[in-house]
């Protein structure tokens, strides 16, 4: 106990070293740029003057991604033609809490081929535990591509129906905005965000760009999954406002 005493000691220590650090540099910097608004408030709580803080919210290029139709071979090479597709395309991290999305993959999982499938696009640390689960479960509606280049990107994102944003339930993540949301919107893609109210989240009710969904409750996501896929009108519409927001994150105005 005492080992682990001394343990935890020392790293709050380099903590404490560490912040110290970052909030010389930032007193030092002529100007300091925040990923968002929330970001922002962190640093101006700290002691850092709000003038000096410049938001710059990620965007996205429109010039690579815009809609485009589903890519035949690739939707053919995954089995996925005819396949209603929610993707997930992105980093499959800790911070994401994809569990989740297995969670409801298992809860729509009918074996028949009508059945809702998840397409998980990327790379990460929880990457194998969850191709594992799923591996673990038999699940047939849950497909792992392997990581792609950015060029490949728009012709993944060809393949989903709908767009799975996702975090983890903790309030540090509230304050993130994952740059695919913009991707997704340039795609012209109805998004489902599964995240801490926040930031990301009043983006997409603001743009009325899909649907938020309450994290770490996968009967929740599967529910959402069901309605976008049984009501056409909806998706439509969504992807329709969806599309219309994303010039307003264009890097080219950010």
């Amino acid at each position: 106990a005492s080992i682990a005493a001394v343990g935890a000691m020392r790293s709050g220590l380099a903590l404490r070293l560490l912040e110290k650090l970052e909030l010389f540099l930032y007193r030092r910097s002529a100007a300091v740029i925040a990923l968002t608004g929330a970001f922002k408030r962190n640093l101006v709580s700290r002691g850092i003057p709000p003038e000096k803080i410049a938001v710059v919210i990620n965007g996205v290029d429109m010039q690579r991604y815009g809609p485009r139709e589903r890519d035949t071979a690739l939707a053919r090479q995954w089995g996925l033609t005819g396949r209603f597709t929610i993707g997930y395309v992105g980093t499959h991290g800790m911070a994401h809490g994809l569990e989740n999305a297995i969670e409801a993959a298992a809860l729509l999982d009918d074996g028949t081929p009508d059945c809702p499938v998840f397409v998980f696009a990327g790379p990460g640390a929880a990457r194998d535990g969850l191709m594992a689960d799923a591996a673990e479960r038999g699940l047939k509606n849950v497909v792992f591509i392997p990581p792609q280049t950015k060029e490949h990107m728009p012709a993944i994102w060809s393949l989903c129906d709908v767009a799975l944003v996702h975090l983890k339930d903790s309030p540090v993540f509230a304050e993130v905005i994952p740059s695919k949301i913009f991707e997704a919107m340039s795609m012209g893609l109805p998004i489902l965000i599964v995240a801490p109210a926040g930031e990301a989240t009043q983006i997409i009710e603001c743009e009325n760009a899909g649907i938020v969904v309450p994290p770490e409750d996968p009967r929740a996501l599967a529910d959402a999954v069901c309605r976008l896929s049984s009501n056409e009108t909806l998706r439509r519409k969504l992807a329709a406002s969806s599309f219309a927001a994303a010039p307003r994150h264009s890097r080219q105005f950010q």
